[in-house]
């Protein structure tokens, strides 16, 4: 495959946008992971993500941002069903969490796990908003179109979740965290809004 039709595959241009769609697939499971704290569920999200992306493609306009369109599809499916509810499964004593994959431990003094309960405790929008802008490498901006709200209120809820995170794994100011995992890194720098 020549480097511009890798591009053109990646990017949304010529080809057909549900061919683009398997490329997805991790980013889409990292994103419903984050917002169901739940493997099972977050599977089951992302299928009905991709369900509605293939039903509705011709809602896509090619030539915009497939991956975010596709974000915002699995954020809207999220928050419907958890309307549909009304309940939140609480996990005070942790057996949720327990039941979370953890990858191997890294070479800094904090654990991934200690990383991921403190994340787990952020309130969902903090929480969103640094996956969107941090781990996924979102502008503020492509953030606020897929949320709904200002570019402000997207960079308020990714900073107020930081200083939380910071203060839950007990960081000094500018204590940098000594861990290898970038999508970590990403969530936790303050400048996280990534170029795509």
């Amino acid at each position: 495959m020549t480097s511009h039709a890798k591009s053109a595959r990646t990017t949304g241009g010529s080809d057909n946008p549900r061919d683009q769609l398997v490329d997805h697939l991790p980013a889409l499971r990292a994103f419903a992971l984050s917002l169901t704290r739940e493997g099972a569920s977050a599977d089951d999200l992302v299928q009905d993500t991709i369900v509605k992306a293939w039903t509705h493609i011709d809602k896509f306009q090619p030539g915009t941002n497939l991956r975010a369109w596709l974000f915002t599809i699995l954020r809207n499916t999220f928050y419907s069903a958890r309307r549909k509810t009304r309940r939140e499964v609480s996990d005070s004593d942790g057996i949720h969490a327990a039941r979370q994959a953890t990858r191997p431990e890294h070479d800094g003094r904090l654990a991934l796990n200690d990383f991921r309960v403190a994340f787990e405790k952020l309130p969902d929008e903090q929480r969103e908003a640094l996956i969107l802008v941090g781990a996924s490498g979102f502008s503020y901006e492509e953030a606020a179109e897929m949320t709904g709200v200002a570019v402000g209120t997207v960079k308020s809820r990714a900073n107020r979740g930081r200083r939380k995170l910071a203060e839950l794994l007990q960081l000094e100011d500018g204590e940098e965290l000594e861990m290898t995992d970038r999508a970590t890194l990403a969530v936790m720098a303050q400048n996280s809004s990534i170029s795509r």
